[in-house]
């Protein structure tokens, strides 16, 4: 289930939809090399914009205003895949029962059922291609075992004649856009200053992000940390807080599998947390969470 899902290149539409009948699609070419993993995504719902990813540079186009976004993430973030976090043991936290052979985009798939052991996370059931181990199908199952999310292939090629020397060519032509470097720095929450009392039970911290302060910038002064157990993940962004922009009571608000919770935590701090959890596992990060200096 781990396994690079750039063993061989593709090409194919992937799809999410929500119980609330949201729908999302975007065509994804991934190859790679011994140098690079390259990924280009066409988002083809809402606003217009490509993304290429090379390793752990990231390039977003936007098209209509003619601007080139810059970042670095951390190439295990490359999708659609279950990435591997160190630390985080899902046999502790979820029951693994194998239910069979599915195709799915004419593939043949290995299907997973993840049980979760506690109120904590959500259930799952997974697809994966059975020669590669690439995911073609996820389902994210609610405590009434009810779907509330599902991202699946809807037509996948295995042997496309994709090489990422092109794609890295496409993601370098940024001739005629404006480019913008996110001023991204790699940090801890404890440099940062903060910490959770105590860990939430299966959720590992994976990595930690600070925007420097830039007056161009709307996400100035921003840490974003990440945590997961493996299957599940939660965000947390700590900025500081706005009268203007911030509303005096918590936000809480809900869309397929994914949760927020946004509310003050400090009188000059204000946490919004993101995450394919049960909403309780957000306020239990949030409870959790404390400033260190």
């Amino acid at each position: 289930m781990h396994r690079a899902p750039c063993a061989r290149p593709y090409v194919g539409t992937f799809v999410v939809l929500s119980a609330t009948g949201a729908m999302a699609s975007s065509r994804i070419w991934q190859a790679c090399d011994a140098q690079q993993q390259m990924e280009q995504v066409e988002v083809l719902s809402g606003t217009p914009r490509v993304i290429f990813r090379r390793n752990d540079e990231v390039r977003t186009f936007w098209p209509q205003t003619r601007v080139v976004r810059m970042d670095r993430k951390e190439a295990s973030g490359l999708f659609p895949r279950v990435p591997a976090v160190n630390g985080a043991s899902i046999s502790q936290f979820y029951v693994s029962k194998p239910l069979g052979q599915e195709r799915v985009a004419g593939l043949v798939a290995e299907v997973v059922w993840f049980k979760p052991l506690d109120g904590l996370r959500f259930g799952y059931r997974l697809w994966s291609e059975k020669e590669t181990g690439l995911v073609v199908k996820l389902q994210t199952l609610g405590p009434d075992g009810r779907v509330l999310e599902q991202s699946a292939f809807s037509e996948l090629d295995l042997n496309a004649p994709v090489r990422a020397d092109q794609l890295s060519r496409l993601m370098d032509a940024t001739a005629g856009y404006k480019v913008v470097a996110s001023a991204v720095v790699k940090t801890t929450a404890k440099e940062e200053g903060w910490t959770l009392r105590q860990p939430v039970a299966g959720f590992v911290p994976v990595s930690c992000n600070k925007r420097a302060v830039s007056a161009t910038d709307d996400a100035q002064g921003i840490l974003q940390c990440l945590y997961s157990d493996g299957l599940a993940s939660v965000s947390l962004f700590m900025e500081p807080f706005d009268a203007q922009r911030h509303p005096a009571q918590p936000q809480v608000s809900s869309m397929g599998a994914t949760q927020l919770l946004a509310q003050k935590i400090t009188p000059d701090v204000w946490l919004t947390l993101v995450g394919e959890v049960p909403m309780h596992t957000l306020r239990l990060f949030a409870g959790q969470l404390e400033r260190t200096r």
